[in-house]
């Protein structure tokens, strides 16, 4: 099995859109038996609850489902228990870095990494900018970007 850990700040806006997005693609790419997928935050302010009302809004309007999703935080032993960690900005990969337990079987990258040519490696978070529209867009075009990336590394 192979597994995806999304990580932001505080686990209520970018990686549980992120978790949901990328989830509902692996459902469509009938991979749900071969790739799970979670999300966590850096900080442990919102622990316990659940999807930001811009980020359920925005997936609502696109019918992904986000049922039972609440915040968590991320924790070293996540190092050991996922293939990939996938950060939403350059900040969250330092708080990564912090953490690391150096496991090298491990990917510790950013989203929009994985997307060619991406204007910005960041996805800013529509927790302060109040923009959940375009946070969804480069969600939506890095889990695409990734879901590639790792059927190409793991010939599936």
């Amino acid at each position: 099995m192979i597994r995806v850990l999304f990580i932001c700040l505080g686990n209520i806006c970018r990686s549980p859109m992120a978790e949901a997005v990328f989830r509902d693609l692996v459902k469509q790419e009938n991979l749900s038996d071969k790739i799970e997928v979670d999300s966590a935050g850096l900080g442990h302010w919102h622990v316990g609850n659940p999807p930001h009302k811009g980020t359920r809004d925005i997936l609502d309007r696109q019918r992904i489902p986000y049922d039972g999703m609440k915040a968590r935080q991320v924790h070293t032993q996540d190092f050991g228990d996922f293939n990939y960690l996938i950060a939403m900005d350059d900040e969250n990969i330092s708080g990564l870095e912090e953490m690391d337990n150096k496991n090298a079987d491990i990917t510790v990258a950013k989203l929009m990494d994985f997307v060619d040519k991406a204007e910005d490696t960041n996805v800013p978070d529509p927790y302060f900018t109040g923009k959940f529209d375009g946070t969804y867009e480069l969600v939506s075009k890095g889990c695409e970007s990734l879901l590639n990336s790792i059927r190409n590394e793991n010939n599936i």
